[in-house]
């Protein structure tokens, strides 16, 4: 009998409990009119919204987007992106706009809101990035090789490479887009070298070169030749310095500073004047480097030979005919 009454108790205590226990709200229902990337959710719960939305949507925004860019293709599959979609935050969405939209004369909220979606940003520009890689033609600027006796120049060639944030931003929508055909066509633009034959020329309108070999100066004007003059170069023990170099100085009838050594005999630490007939800078002087320059020459029978201290020696006619033609700042090359 005891324990008969016990489990009365019992049951009555459990139910009392039950008759307390607040009653669960009702789920709310989403205003007719209502809709999500163009399907009806008014007058549906959330969760039947939810259930609807990834019934009709799931499936196609799944799909990968094709890309095409100059008849190369890449694809992009929503998980290379992280990419996420929601149907009850859609669904929640959807109700939230519907209830800020004020009622029409036939009592319906009209509103249409776009899926919730959600990808990884950096993921996607590591995509566009990845297109821009394997689409693009990459520049290449203009080359000039010098040589004594040409001036050989690669042409540049133009580069196409895509905007990877601008086809970021086209993406945008349509990873959302159920309806959105997944496949997106982008141009390339174009991308200019940074050095053209052009810029060449204009920053070697002169270039002078000296062939020790052969005994010649050529004279290139716009990287074509231009004038050619038979020259004599430095003595065995005195040989022209070869290399890369400018003009750094000019001068008409130069005054001739003779150096410390035994070969300037009796003018030896002395300054002869320009014009002199003891000068043997005859005429008209371009400095290259460390004393060495181009000069006309009284011995003319020691052109084309290696007569001199290091200089390059002209014809007087020469070297005076060369003299305007080359400024303060033109490429020397010596080989």
């Amino acid at each position: 009998m005891r324990l008969l009454l016990a489990a009365v108790l019992l049951l009555t205590l459990a139910a009392a409990a039950a008759a307390q226990e607040p009653t669960p709200a009702p789920e709310p229902v989403i205003p007719p009119g209502a809709k999500a990337a163009g399907l009806h959710v008014g007058g549906l719960t959330l969760s039947q919204a939810a259930a609807a939305l990834d019934q009709a949507f799931a499936e196609s925004l799944g799909e990968p987007v094709e890309v095409r860019v100059a008849g190369h293709r890449a694809k992009l599959s929503p998980g290379r992106i992280d990419l996420v979609f929601d149907p009850l935050k859609t669904a929640r969405r959807a109700n939230a706009a519907a209830l800020a939209t004020p009622p029409a004369p036939d009592g319906t909220r009209p509103v249409d809101v776009p899926l919730h979606v959600t990808y990884d940003g950096d993921k996607l520009r590591r995509f566009t990035a990845y297109v821009d890689r394997r689409s693009m033609v990459r520049r290449r600027s203009a080359k000039l090789t010098m040589t004594v006796r040409r001036m050989k120049v690669r042409r540049a060639v133009m580069g196409w490479s895509i905007d990877e944030k601008a086809l970021a931003v086209a993406l945008d929508p349509l990873l959302a887009d159920p309806h959105a055909v997944r496949i997106v066509r982008f141009e390339r633009e174009r991308v200019h070298p940074k050095v053209n034959v052009i810029d060449l020329r204009r920053r070697h309108r002169r270039v002078v070169t000296i062939d020790r070999a052969n005994f010649k100066l050529r004279l290139f004007k716009n990287l074509k030749l231009w004038r050619t003059y038979d020259i004599a170069v430095g003595a065995p023990g005195y040989p022209t310095p070869a290399g890369r170099f400018s003009i750094r100085n000019k001068a008409v009838n130069p005054a001739w500073s003779a150096p410390d050594e035994p070969w300037a005999g009796a003018y030896r630490n002395e300054v002869v004047a320009g014009g002199s007939p003891e000068n043997p800078l005859k005429a008209r002087w371009l400095g290259i480097v460390g004393g060495v320059g181009i000069h006309g020459t009284g011995a003319e029978e020691s052109i084309g030979t290696r007569a001199s201290h290091g200089c390059i020696r002209m014809r007087v006619a020469d070297v005076i005919a060369l003299y305007p033609k080359v400024p303060v700042g033109t490429a020397v090359l010596i080989r």
